[in-house]
């Protein structure tokens, strides 16, 4: 039984398809049988039309987007041959988004994962070939080697990492806030104390799951 809150994604891969709506009625209805009973809000639904040349999906990366501001489920209604594509297993992997698909309700995260392990297999697998011709070039006298860091520089250049990783997921989230800032302002609110209610109002919760205040606004607004 779905719970909690949803982004739907729907794709279709011409032209025509999305203009006459052929196959987005099914996948819609597919959607609404799967959040049929439970508490749960279908916040937005995010339509992709493809033209099968290109490997970008600008309204997946909307979609993924909206996940992350309203900390929703995204609920891909097709699965398929997205779940062949590699741009598409990455997308999802690094966005911290967690999914469901429609059409295969136990591909979630786990079968990301697998695909995920097939890769790093096949990336382990090289480097094992690439140990074997060091070996090799060692065998025939090669120098290899060099320097190796000492253990406070390895832990400085980890602290610095870390705080650059936790640096560049506040400026996305304010990158995925922003948007909803503008449109709130552009519908009358002149403060940052009302940005912060409606914001409250509309169950966007701070990067912390608290509420917003101004402050917190402003913050988002110089960041993003």
């Amino acid at each position: 039984m779905a719970t909690g809150k949803f982004i739907s994604y729907l794709r279709v891969s011409t032209q025509q398809q999305g203009k006459s709506g052929l196959g987005l009625e099914a996948q819609r209805e597919a959607v609404a049988v799967y959040l049929n009973g439970g508490r749960w809000k279908l916040v937005e639904e995010v339509v992709e039309v493809e033209t099968g040349k290109r490997s970008d999906r600008p309204e997946l990366a909307r979609a993924l987007s909206l996940c992350r501001a309203h900390r929703a489920t995204l609920l891909v209604a097709k699965l398929d041959r997205l779940a062949r594509n590699v741009a598409f297993i990455s997308t999802l992997t690094e966005a911290g988004v967690e999914f469901v698909a429609v059409d295969l309700p136990q591909a979630n995260k786990l079968t990301v994962h697998i695909m995920a392990a097939m890769a790093e297999y096949e990336a382990g697998a090289i480097s094992t070939r690439t140990k074997a011709a060091l070996a090799a070039a060692k065998a025939r006298g090669t120098k290899l080697g060099g320097y190796r860091w000492d253990i406070q520089t390895v832990a400085s250049k980890g602290n610095a990492e870390s705080a650059k990783v936790r640096a560049e997921q506040a400026s996305k989230r304010a990158q995925d806030l922003l948007p909803m800032i503008e449109a709130i302002k552009a519908e009358g609110a002149t403060s940052l104390r009302q940005i912060a209610s409606v914001l409250n109002e509309r169950g966007i919760i701070t990067a912390r799951g608290g509420e917003w205040s101004a402050v917190q606004v402003q913050r988002v607004i110089d960041r993003a």
